[in-house]
């Protein structure tokens, strides 16, 4: 990495707040994360926020990142992994300390280490080690406030098994479905087989702590059952499998409310698939044209003011905070089904989220405004 970055030092007294965007990391997600955070690098209003930016190597290792350094990678290679850069950072893990802490090397091979204050982080990462409740718990130490939701509430969404529980204890509508964990299935797969026999196929195997849709598989019957099971226990452990639902694939972006306001649905939108059995990882990010995003869905109007408040619930199902994706099914007989909830969603030019709240009359640099200043209005710590 070269060392042309923002300038690290502590912020002068009256200048304007500075917000550290954080992307990359150490799941399967990284390249999606770099993708994500060229885009909000780009669209971030520098006359309002002061910017340093941080990647995460998929090893973990923490480094100025600048955005020049980012796009110059992401033109090279658009799926690239960050290399290491040379001035590492750490966070100080004490109350009252809200730097940035660069370690540098002087020419005579001495460590230095310099401070870089920093009012909030935006973290631009997805899936484990960054959207489930680890990175937002470091935070927490670091007494860093930050975009998106907390510790509990990343982690209930980054787990499908446990978000459902948290839907069906608010009394959302959710489809059948059953927990496959790893030692049920080494001792007992016969009885993992007859339990998902019982949902009826087709079925989707996920893995259960997994995103961008990585090693999700339709199974339309018993034989293919598990070859599903295999792939989806290379993301992880943890499975959850899910009964078809017949219906519209239905998103809804919620965006959290400042002090006591509600939190906002955005216009509900439809994912409309093209050449794909699913919405999965190709669709989303690779083919431009493997999915197109119908927004404000066409639906009844009756219909979209139950997916926005579905959408609210959900949000508060899991104690959500900042922002959070819905999925939703639709069905025949305009049933409201919640799939999952994602508390982290992308930030692409092509993602669901930005797009959503673009057609409900939030533009994206306006977007990336408001979700800084949630940021900033709550504290850390129990709350």
């Amino acid at each position: 990495m070269s060392t042309s970055h923002e300038n690290p030092e502590a912020t002068a007294e009256g200048s304007k707040p500075c917000v550290a965007v954080v992307f990359g990391g150490r799941s399967s997600e990284h390249s999606i994360s770099l993708i994500t955070a060229r885009s909000v690098l780009r669209a971030i209003d520098r006359e309002r926020w002061d910017v340093v930016s941080v990647g995460i190597s998929t090893d973990g290792a923490w480094f100025l990142c600048s955005q020049e350094e980012l796009e110059a990678l992401l033109d090279e290679h658009p799926m690239a992994q960050l290399p290491v850069g040379t001035h590492r950072v750490s966070l100080p893990l004490q109350t009252g300390d809200s730097r940035l802490l660069i370690h540098d090397t002087a020419e005579n091979g001495a460590p230095l280490s310099r401070g870089r204050h920093v009012d909030a982080v935006f973290p631009l990462l997805h899936g484990p080690f960054g959207e489930d409740g680890t990175l937002q718990g470091l935070l927490e130490l670091a007494d860093l406030p930050y975009v998106g939701c907390g510790v509990a509430a990343s982690a209930i969404g980054m787990d499908k098994h446990f978000m459902k529980l948290a839907f069906e204890a608010a009394g959302l509508e959710v489809g059948p479905y059953t927990v496959v964990h790893d030692r049920t299935w080494r001792t007992d797969p016969q009885g993992v087989r007859e339990r998902v026999a019982e949902l009826g196929f087709p079925v989707f195997v996920k893995p259960a702590r997994a995103g961008s849709s990585f090693g999700i598989t339709r199974v339309d019957d018993p034989s293919q059952l598990d070859a599903a099971i295999a792939s989806a226990r290379e993301h992880d452990l943890k499975l959850v499998v899910e009964a078809e639902i017949e219906g519209r694939e239905i998103e809804c972006a919620v965006l959290g409310g400042h002090g006591t306001d509600e939190a906002r649905a955005s216009l509900p939108g439809e994912i409309e698939v093209h050449g794909h059995a699913l919405y999965d990882f190709e669709a989303k990010y690779v083919e431009n044209d493997g999915a197109t995003l119908s927004c404000p869905a066409r639906l009844p109007e009756e219909v979209v003011d139950t997916l926005r408040r579905e959408a609210v619930r959900a949000f508060h199902a899991v104690d959500g905070e900042g922002l959070s994706r819905c999925d939703f099914f639709v069905t025949h007989d305009e049933r409201v089904v919640i799939n999952e909830i994602n508390t982290m969603p992308g930030f692409t030019p092509i993602s669901m989220y930005p797009r959503m709240w673009a057609a409900s009359g939030i533009e994206y640099s306006a977007l990336i405004d408001e979700l800084i200043t949630l940021a900033l209005e709550r504290p850390v710590g129990l709350r």
